[in-house]
């Protein structure tokens, strides 16, 4: 007998009901939850693991203060973050090493600054802000797998409690917000290897990197090296995260401990490795492969996917936190629909599939090109010109989902680029050659991912 059908076999299982269930209690499943509930529906947030616990990807945008403020938690944020004005790219290929866009120069004055947290305190505020407002969330609790009515009427939830006793639930929606588990994309088998974009991670957290003074303090640093980038995000206890996103055949060429690997590669961008001269390791070096995916679909007639359960891109603009609460925001809409007015339901599914789409792909087609040396150019120095530098700051803000009239502007930005990789064709050929063999996928397993 498997395992799952050892856990469905008991007899008689009690199954609770509830409106809807939300698999996973990150960003994405603690903002759903917390506002379905404050709709007044029935809520359950399940969480494998407990909070606090470790997460990476503590760089927040802007456009992300504007929903802690809807959610009621702007003032919890702020006691835990350090402000983040802007962003700084650092090349070894520009004259001009460094350049800093900041936030406060985008198209809209009004989101000037953003923050970046430790993920285990802000992904706990998140979920406890969904226990206040009504949902009940329960941790140490895994789903196993989700079971659809022939008719779409509701879904059977098992889930496993950590110290293995089994529970059953019947949802009448469900929303899998089980980050990179993607719980329901891999029991459907729609997760796919982003075929653009394949790339992997080491990362860790140091004390005693060297920090800019004044405004910048808080600024993250994306330094470019020959094996891809690397992040520098100070936080406020001190501690500063450091990682590196590098192409597959890199990583799996390590031949030693991942920690000293993670040293070496370190190493091999000097700007970088000069801010942690006096710099201790303060955690285990972590490794993840298989950084870039999606789902085929995003949505059913009675669930939805949202945040990293729907897909993962490269971290590189910091877009993943503002992603996952938008979805969330997009989701309890959506949901509250189909639940309360059926008859709008399909309307309301396609609105939510075009809205959790749109972020991946404008930040997608920035993120496939972010190595290209046609795109560091325009990076390291950037023009103004038909306001494309406070367009492109917009979109890097995260102000995406509103009415800035940033959309023409982006489009004379991408003709540049065309036009500049044409002007400079035999070193733009030679870049969609490296490009494409660094991105080919590696065979063999997957580092661990913490």
């Amino acid at each position: 007998m498997t395992e799952l059908s050892s856990l469905t076999s008991s007899s008689s299982p009690v199954v609770r009901e509830c409106d809807v269930l939300v698999i996973g209690g990150g960003p994405a499943g603690s903002t759903v939850g917390a506002l379905l509930a404050r709709q007044g529906h029935q809520v359950v947030v399940l969480e494998k693991e407990h909070h606090p616990r470790f997460h990476i990807g503590e760089s927040l945008l802007p456009a992300n203060l504007p929903l802690f403020e809807k959610l009621g938690v702007a003032e919890a944020v702020k006691a835990i973050g350090i402000e983040k004005w802007g962003a700084e790219f650092v090349s070894p290929w520009h004259s001009n090493m460094s350049q800093t866009f900041r936030f406060s120069d985008a198209w809209l004055k009004s989101m000037p600054f953003s923050y970046q947290v430790r993920r285990s305190k802000f992904d706990e505020i998140l979920i406890r802000n969904a226990t206040r407002l009504g949902a009940e969330v329960i941790e140490g609790c895994r789903v196993r797998e989700v079971t659809f009515a022939p008719d779409h009427s509701a879904a059977t939830v098992l889930a496993q409690h950590e110290d293995g006793r089994i529970q059953h639930w019947r949802s009448r929606f469900v929303v899998d917000a089980s980050g990179r588990d993607t719980l329901l994309g891999k029991q459907f088998n729609t997760k796919r290897r982003n075929p653009r974009h394949n790339s992997s991670a080491l990362y860790a957290h140091f004390s005693g990197a060297t920090r800019h003074p004044g405004q910048d303090e808080g600024n993250i640093t994306i330094y470019w090296f020959e094996h891809g980038w690397f992040w520098l995000i100070p936080l406020a206890d001190g501690a500063t995260s450091i990682g590196a996103v590098v192409w597959p055949h890199y990583l799996k060429s390590r031949t030693k401990p991942v920690q000293d690997f993670f040293l070496d590669t370190i190493a091999m961008c000097p700007a970088l490795a000069l801010r942690l001269a006096q710099a201790t390791l303060l955690s285990e070096v972590e490794a993840t492969g298989n950084f870039s995916y999606a789902c085929d679909h995003t949505h059913g007639p009675n669930y939805l996917l949202i945040g990293d359960a729907f897909t993962f891109i490269d971290p590189v603009f910091s877009s993943g936190v503002m992603l996952a609460m938008q979805g969330g925001f997009v989701a309890a809409e959506t949901v509250d629909t189909c639940l309360r007015e059926p008859d709008r339901a399909a309307s309301a599914l396609a609105r939510f599939d075009r809205q959790v789409r749109l972020g991946p792909k404008e930040f997608s087609w920035f993120i496939y090109r972010v190595t290209n040396p046609t795109m560091r150019d325009m990076f390291m120095q950037p023009s103004n010109v038909w306001r494309v530098k406070e367009a492109l700051l917009s979109m890097l803000a995260g102000d995406i989902f509103g009415k800035t009239p940033i959309w023409p502007s982006l489009t004379v930005l991408k003709t540049i680029f065309y036009l500049g990789s044409v002007w400079n064709f035999k070193r733009s050929w030679r870049a969609m050659r490296l490009r494409k063999a660094n991105i080919r996928v590696m065979e063999g397993p997957e580092p661990t991912v913490r």
